[in-house]
């Protein structure tokens, strides 16, 4: 076990909704110390363009070392690892960067009507990481794309109101949900908010539906990498992951998301950078 063993994992997205890949992250690393920056002050990344998200990257990734001294970085966000996470491995080929993208190949396996719904943001589905995905699994399946303007920030408030009607606005925009050739039997949720709003989505397409989302391949991923340069926390019995959290938006907000999707009761303190 290295020395860097004992450093702590940063993970950020532009708000709550990397709280997902960081709920997967705990029961991939029980053992490990997480720091989690929610960026809400400069959300939503999905309406930014790629030069504001590559430059935010770069500052809160050296908040995270210089603070922090983090031995590896999960984007959990994929609007802004498909417009930085390139620049950001070329800034510090030092450091194990964990991204995360729409679950599209599994889903090519998953699905068997081969008609495949894609939730995601603007800037995700826009961006040319994604459009380069795509185009990898041309012929393997139909893909029907939909952007989802405003479920972020509607997750972001626990507007149950907005988040419903969002919902049933983006499915009902989607096609016929089911099992039957020609509908959508498998929906990526390319945004890691979605997962939070999966009860208001189920409603409009029903239980059948398999949903994909990419924390559990993450938190893989991420063990994978800190194996191999032997730096994972030693195992202690009865120890669980401890999670520092910022945000440079409302820090009150980022904790009662904690409470509500983690059952964490923690404390967030204010980001600064």
């Amino acid at each position: 076990m290295s020395k860097l063993s004992i450093c702590p994992i940063g993970v950020f997205d532009s708000g709550v909704g990397g709280l997902s890949v960081l709920r997967a992250l705990r029961a991939e690393l029980p053992h490990e110390k997480f720091v989690y920056v929610a960026d809400s002050g400069h959300a939503p990344y999905g309406e930014r363009d790629d030069d504001y998200l590559i430059e935010r990257s770069h500052t809160i990734v050296r908040w995270f070392r210089d603070r922090h001294q983090v031995k590896a970085l999960v984007v959990a966000c994929n609007t802004a690892t498909a417009a930085a996470i390139h620049v950001l491995r070329e800034a510090h080929p030092e450091l194990p960067i964990i991204g995360i993208e729409p679950a599209l190949k599994p889903a090519v396996v998953q699905s068997k009507t081969k008609v495949i719904g894609v939730m995601a943001t603007r800037s995700t589905l826009n961006s040319e990481k994604f459009k380069r995905l795509l185009t990898s699994l041309e012929n393997q399946a139909t893909f029907v794309l939909q952007p989802c303007s405003g479920l972020v920030p509607a997750i972001e408030a626990f507007d149950a109101i907005k988040i419903g009607a969002a919902c049933a606005q983006y499915t009902g925009a989607m096609g016929p949900f089911g099992s039957k050739a020609g509908e959508i039997d498998t929906l990526v949720l390319g945004c890691t908010h979605y997962p939070f709003a999966e009860s208001s989505l189920r409603a409009s397409t029903g239980e059948a539906v398999a949903y994909l989302e990419g924390g559990a391949p993450v938190a893989k991923q991420t063990r994978r990498l800190l194996e191999a340069a032997n730096q994972l926390q030693g195992e202690e019995p009865g120890k669980t992951a401890d999670v520092a959290f910022y945000s440079s938006g409302e820090p009150s907000a980022l904790a009662s998301a904690a409470l509500r999707w983690l059952d964490l009761d923690a404390v967030a303190l204010p980001l600064r950078s």
